[in-house]
């Protein structure tokens, strides 16, 4: 019979994967085995700089805190994993995509964005968007364009006009 207190830890961390997974937009899966310990520190100061963090879990609880949401990802819940989780949906998956381009040992695995089940093709795509801050200068490249062009038009108009007066 197993021991309450651990009984009762191990329902702790299933408490907080699940508030973890709750509370952020993404959380992706992935292997690290392989990571140096420099590597992996590396890794979770790029994380926090982004909001995001990384925390791993032993695939059992992981197992029962996502069926415990209904998210099924019991096929890649085989061997060391770990989850990167952030409020920013593209955050920890940017972060882990350049980091695993230098180190060949961090596979991404699945992930959830937004509720729906990314799998590592559509991680992929997720991790070539732009940063936030990125879309925003486009964003505003495109309506200073827009101003711009306006401004060209009532210029040329009133060159019209003049011409038309004299």
């Amino acid at each position: 019979m197993a021991n309450a207190k651990i009984i009762e830890k191990k329902q702790e961390v299933v408490k907080e994967i699940v508030n973890n997974v709750k509370e952020s937009s993404s959380f992706v899966l992935f292997e690290y085995q392989g990571l140096t310990v420099s590597d992996m520190t590396e890794l979770r100061r790029k994380l926090r700089e982004s909001g995001s963090d990384l925390k791993i879990y032993k695939n059992t609880l992981t197992k029962r805190a996502l069926d415990s949401l209904n998210i099924d990802m019991t096929s890649e819940l085989t061997g060391p994993k770990a989850m990167a989780y952030g409020t920013d949906a593209i955050a920890p998956i940017k972060v882990l995509h350049d980091f695993s381009k230098d180190h060949e040992a961090l596979q991404m695995k699945i992930g959830m964005v937004d509720g729906e089940i990314a799998d590592i093709d559509m991680l992929k795509k997720y991790a070539s968007i732009p940063s936030r801050d990125g879309l925003l200068t486009m964003f505003a490249a495109g309506l200073m364009q827009k101003v711009k062009d306006f401004a060209i038009c009532l210029d040329l108009h009133s060159q019209n006009l003049e011409k038309e007066n004299n």
